[in-house]
């Protein structure tokens, strides 16, 4: 619409002012003259999946340009180039003959994502209801293919719906699986079990006297509950989740070895997944650990990282020891239809095939009756996993208050098909990661193997002794067992 009287001709978009066009549209305008309107075709972009992503794919502004995730970090790749025409003007019109220049313009290109939507559903839907049932302030749920770095689903709650904004928090469009660092507590344990392992400084059947409490550089670190002295194996520390245990195994090992595999393994580096915003999650040079700090960092607190991160950590063990890094970009498809796959994604190797081997048996017995989460135990599959109950930082006061709780585990254990973490941020009562944590788990991971159709293998898993009187049993067999068979051949 234009307006005569306005010196040069003011040009108003009727579309963006409708709601507004029997009150201040036409007081500014319709006292003048008008001497036409024009049309002019406008495009918006339409979410018909709704919240059910919109966490990692993000929001387009009303000028079509992204705001967050994919449409923000891709925006160049997804909207294309204007096209242009040059020419020569004078006295209101092209100059007949005169030199002009044509610029074609460029179809934007299509993003394939990994995401699976049947998975994403699941996810999404099980972390909703996790979330509200706990009065969390937020959860996430993360599904990875540990040998190609592929992230099938990807669910945050609480989220909003991308095609309405308006009324929308900014702190809803944040991306906290890779924007949130966080203490991670025992999933972190998983590390200083591998690198002490990987170093040859404790075997799964090593012994320790495990207390309830021990005291490090002034201070007094606990278990989760109180307890008589124990003579617990590693497995055994890692089933209960000890975290003086843990303690005594962090001291094998040097503060620069222990911040070297914290490192090898992706914390404190972004994990290069093209999210935007994505943090690296914080892990402090040694020259900066005080006598607190190797014991605090040996059991997962002390450094920070992201729901991503963590996620990368336990693909790192399922994948024999490899770390492959997480993207959710399959490919692209060109405006002829084309469809190019993303290059395989960057690989490290950061323990021995062995160590991660020995690992994931360890792994097994947390899910067990005996461990901390039979939550997320499956009929007919071997899992592996760990929990984790940190105490949640707090920059508010900055000090500590409240928990994060979560559970990482991979099936099917044996052979490592997915992996899945699920995390929950300030629960409030029940703040265990195998009691919160491990039926999200079992539900999403359920759905994805009968989906994938990956045939049962079998619950039965490979014995581990957890305490010295296990051992000597199991060793006294072994003996047996031995002496049966050289009886055998002599006969």
């Amino acid at each position: 619409m234009v307006a005569k009287s306005a010196k040069p001709a003011i040009w108003r978009d009727l579309s963006s002012a409708i709601d507004l066009f029997n009150a201040s549209l036409s007081k500014e305008n319709f006292d003048k003259r008008i001497v036409g309107f024009f049309a002019e075709r406008n495009y918006i972009r339409e979410y018909p999946s709704g919240s059910l992503v919109s966490s990692l794919v993000g929001f387009v502004r009303q000028d079509g340009i992204g705001a967050t995730g994919i449409e923000s970090s891709m925006n160049s790749t997804i909207t294309g180039t204007d096209g242009r025409y040059s020419y020569a003007r004078g006295l209101g019109a092209e100059i007949p003959g005169s030199q002009n220049e044509i610029i074609a313009a460029k179809k934007g290109t299509s993003i394939r994502l990994t995401i699976d939507r049947d998975v994403q559903w699941v996810a999404a839907k099980a972390i909703q209801e996790a979330v509200s049932k706990s009065h969390a302030i937020s959860g996430t749920v993360i599904v990875m293919d540990p040998k190609t770095g592929h992230i099938l689903a990807h669910a945050t709650a609480p989220t909003f719906d991308p095609n309405n904004t308006k009324s929308v928090s900014s702190a809803l469009m944040r991306n906290p699986s890779v924007q949130d660092a966080y203490e991670p507590g025992s999933t972190g344990k998983i590390m200083t079990l591998a690198a002490a392992l990987e170093e040859k400084k404790i075997t799964p059947e090593t012994i320790f006297t495990v207390k309830d409490k021990i005291k490090r550089g002034g201070s007094t670190f606990h278990d989760h509950d109180t307890h008589p002295v124990q003579h617990l194996t590693t497995s055994g520390i890692l089933a209960i989740s000890s975290n003086t245990g843990t303690i005594q195994i962090g001291e094998k090992l040097s503060n620069n070895t222990l911040h070297d595999y914290l490192a090898k393994f992706g914390i404190g580096i972004s994990t290069g997944s093209g999210l935007p915003g994505e943090s690296a999650g914080k892990l402090r040079p040694v020259s900066d650990w005080s006598g607190t700090t190797a014991p605090t960092v040996a059991f997962g607190q002390g450094y920070s990282l992201t729901a991503m991160q963590a996620t990368s950590v336990f693909a790192t063990i399922a994948n024999n020891g490899v770390r492959v890094s997480p993207t959710v970009i399959a490919g692209t498809t060109d405006a002829s239809g084309k469809f190019t796959a993303s290059a395989p994604r960057v690989n490290e190797r950061v323990v021995s095939a062995e160590t991660a081997k020995q690992v994931r048996i360890m792994m097994e017995s947390v899910v067990s009756s005996q461990g901390t989460a039979p939550s997320a135990a499956i009929p007919g599959y071997r899992v592996a996993g760990k929990t984790g109950t940190a105490m949640r930082y707090n920059s508010d006061c900055a000090c500590y208050s409240g928990y994060t709780a979560s559970f990482i585990g991979f099936a099917p254990a044996d052979a490592p098909r997915y992996v899945i973490s699920v995390t929950i941020q300030g629960p409030k009562g029940i703040h265990f990661g195998g009691l919160l944590g491990g039926p999200v788990f079992k539900k999403v991971m359920t759905f994805v193997l009968q989906s994938e159709h990956v045939a049962p293998t079998g619950t039965e898993v490979i014995p581990v002794a957890l305490n010295q009187s296990e051992l000597i049993s199991m060793q006294s067999q072994a003996s047996s067992v031995k002496v049966t068979q050289a009886s055998a051949k002599k006969r």
